[in-house]
């Protein structure tokens, strides 16, 4: 049996598709480990969701960091996700000049209506890798939160579930405690 080598696309590369019009700006793509992946479609209670958090996490980080919806963040040269959420360092400029990188985001969040098993096991490998201390899974059907913690390399060493009626604090941020029902509609 022949095996193929696979040609994994950086960054840079993915970048000159959009330019060039090989990659629409309307098409819901994104940058995992250097293969170009669809994203799902936006559910009503997924883009909900989304909104909610979101707006609590603003609201409730406005002096200490900066929520991100839906935007990149730069995790390597082959790797350009867009998580629904990001926390992240607070930057004077929003990041014009680059998207953050690993040693700038104190957490990451997706939400998750049909992509959970997606979100567990793409997802939370290559935060992990990329050694983001804090990643959550909002899961809109069952109202609870996966939550990840301590990255090692290959997955994350601590994994729980908490139900909307816990209260759970960022790794960055322990003092400041964000009821999960607050992050549901």
């Amino acid at each position: 049996m022949t095996q193929t080598k696979v040609r994994l696309w950086t960054v840079n590369e993915y970048h000159r598709m959009f330019e060039t019009g090989i990659i629409t700006e309307g098409e819901r793509v994104e940058l995992i480990d250097g293969q170009v992946m669809p994203m799902s479609a936006k559910n009503p209670p997924d883009a909900a969701t989304t909104l909610c958090a979101s707006d609590y996490l603003k609201r409730l980080l406005a002096e200490v960091a900066l929520v991100r919806v839906q935007d990149p963040i730069q995790l390597s040269q082959y790797s350009e996700p867009e998580p629904d959420i990001a926390v992240v360092q607070i930057d004077a400029r929003k990041y014009i000049d680059r998207h953050p990188a690993p040693n700038e985001i104190f957490l990451l969040i997706e939400v998750a209506d049909t992509t959970l098993e997606t979100d567990r096991k793409q997802k939370a490998p290559l935060y992990a890798r990329a050694k983001i201390p804090d990643y959550w899974i909002l899961d809109v059907n069952q109202r609870q939160v996966y939550v990840f913690h301590k990255p090692g390399l290959e997955s994350y060493n601590i994994e729980f579930i908490l139900q909307e009626d816990a209260t759970l604090s960022l790794i960055a941020f322990p003092e400041i405690e964000v009821p999960i029902s607050q992050l549901f509609p």
